[in-house]
């Protein structure tokens, strides 16, 4: 039974300072994610972890990105259910001049487009494809990531004349994404 003073982790042979883990994985795999971050730092993190899984070789790498990328997911669902902070609508604001910068939204909502993303990383998990499938489905999880985020990062409202939002033609307003 470990002592409440003990520094010792409970399995010590899966940490980020085992020498299987590269030093930008290990700096990756030690940043913090949770409800504290806002919509773009999740997205942000997301991406990170997508864009190493893609590139990286190393099973066990590779494990723990997928698992803290699954993490990521379930912070961006919650963080999409939630309303948008002052600062993120107003990055997401373009003035009333720029308003005729195109914007196509994508044809579902981000909700799907997250699960299947998390699906994707959950069949990853799982260790049961070919090197080939888990190459193609590791790309098609870093796409489906990138077009969530730059999808949530496009500007969505307009500021009117009289200084209130309205939401970029084609739209109804509503803060939470």
């Amino acid at each position: 039974m470990a002592n409440a003073d003990s520094n010792t982790q409970a399995r010590p042979e899966i940490t980020p300072h085992d020498p299987a883990f590269a030093g930008d994985i290990a700096t990756l795999l030690e940043k913090p994610q949770g409800a504290a971050m806002d919509l773009f730092q999740v997205l942000d993190i997301c991406e990170q972890y997508a864009e190493h899984l893609l590139e990286n070789k190393n099973q066990t790498e590779r494990m723990a990105l997928c698992g803290r990328l699954l993490a990521g997911l379930e912070v961006l669902k919650s963080t999409l259910k939630a309303p948008l902070p002052d600062h993120l609508i107003e990055k997401l604001t373009l003035k009333e001049s720029e308003a005729r910068i195109c914007y196509n939204p994508l044809a579902t909502d981000s909700e799907p487009l997250r699960e299947y993303c998390t699906a994707l990383t959950i069949v990853l998990l799982n260790q049961q494809e070919s090197p080939e499938q888990r190459q193609q489905m590791t790309g098609l999880l870093y796409e489906l990531i990138t077009v969530l985020a730059e999808d949530l990062k496009a500007p969505r409202f307009v500021r009117a004349l009289d200084g209130g939002l309205e939401m970029i033609p084609g739209g109804v307003l509503n803060l939470v994404h």
